[in-house]
């Protein structure tokens, strides 16, 4: 198929891409390099052995995704693009709001206009806030505690009313939790612009000495060592999950929302850990104060992907430590 991906030369669109050149789809990638580099396709298209078209924009410009549309003409569109910092978007919602909301309307719009009726979309467990029960399963209520977790949820509400009004449409919101780890071969991984705001990229670069510690966001909530506690899903496994998800969408009609995670989860301490073991280096950290929009506990019921996709994680802690490692160790200052 002919596929087109928004964000795809981030830390999980270059996962994606590479599994979908793996798997003989025509790829052609859309992105702005605001916090992703133009080397990680060239190392991606080295892997596939295998080309991949780039044009360079912004999801809003309406001219230069429409060009895109035209030239490449996509069968279905797998659309990451959008800012995705919890923190940051407390500081600056309207940016989010813009980027990821109004973004996703210029997309779809363009979809409707030449012709695209299939859409995966990276949505998140941020959506689904508090928990009010464990595992987390895809009739949770809805109630997403910051700025980014709304957009993704108002992006949802409206694929699914875009979905609805266009006949033969198939959209599939993929909320997945965790993503950490890299590509086996060391050659791509997650390499955020400035200060991580994810766990395992802060941690690595603490660990080859980038940075002094790891701040931890609070210890005192109600979890087996008083840290916050994720189901970390590695990235490899959701570059499966959105093969699965386009195969799916080619012979299927109407928009299902289904969660993309393990079933487990770890503690921030468990890890640290965890990394301390795979790279043989300590970690030193501090704890601070708790960041605000985080939520104590989010672990996913994944049975739904399973039924649907086929789909099911198959990498451990273990493999997320260690091929976050072997990315960093031979990429210490990244791409």
């Amino acid at each position: 198929m002919r596929v087109l991906v928004t964000g795809g030369a981030g830390y999980i669109g270059s996962h994606t891409v590479l599994q979908l050149l793996r798997e003989r789809h025509e790829v052609l990638v859309y992105d702005n390099f605001s916090n992703s580099a133009p080397e990680s396709l060239r190392r991606v298209k080295q892997l596939a052995n295998a080309d991949v078209a780039l044009r360079e924009g912004d999801i809003r410009d309406g001219a230069a995704l429409g060009a895109s549309f035209a030239e490449f003409q996509p069968e279905i569109v797998v659309h990451f693009a959008g800012l995705k910092a919890v923190g940051e978007s407390t500081e600056k919602p309207l940016d989010y709001y813009s980027q990821n909301v109004s973004g996703s309307l210029e997309l779809l719009r363009l979809m409707t206009q030449h012709g695209c009726k299939r859409i995966v979309f990276s949505s998140s467990a941020t959506v689904y806030g508090d928990a009010h029960y464990l595992p987390i399963d895809e009739s949770h209520v809805l109630q997403p505690t910051n700025p980014y977790g709304r957009t993704k949820h108002f992006i949802e509400e409206i694929i699914r009313d875009w979905s609805a009004s266009v006949p033969g449409s198939c959209a599939v919101l993929l909320r997945y939790f965790n993503p950490v780890g890299a590509d086996a071969s060391g050659r791509i991984g997650e390499d955020p612009m400035g200060i991580p705001n994810n766990l395992f990229p802060y941690i690595a670069q603490v660990a080859v000495g980038r940075r002094p510690h790891l701040n931890i966001f609070g210890a005192d909530y109600d979890t087996r060592d008083g840290t916050g506690e994720r189901d970390y899903i590695h990235v490899e496994d959701l570059a499966r999950a959105h093969f699965a998800a386009i195969t799916y969408a080619a012979k299927s009609h109407g928009c299902e929302a289904i969660n993309i995670g393990t079933g487990k989860s770890a503690t921030v301490l468990e890890m640290v850990k965890a990394f301390e073991a795979a790279s043989g280096r300590k970690i030193p950290y501090q704890i601070v104060d708790r960041r605000a929009g985080d939520v104590a506990r989010m672990v996913a019921d994944a049975g739904k992907a399973e039924a649907l996709l086929g789909w099911k994680a198959r990498l451990t802690i273990a493999d997320m430590a260690a091929t976050t490692w072997n990315w960093q160790i031979n990429n210490p200052d990244g791409y």
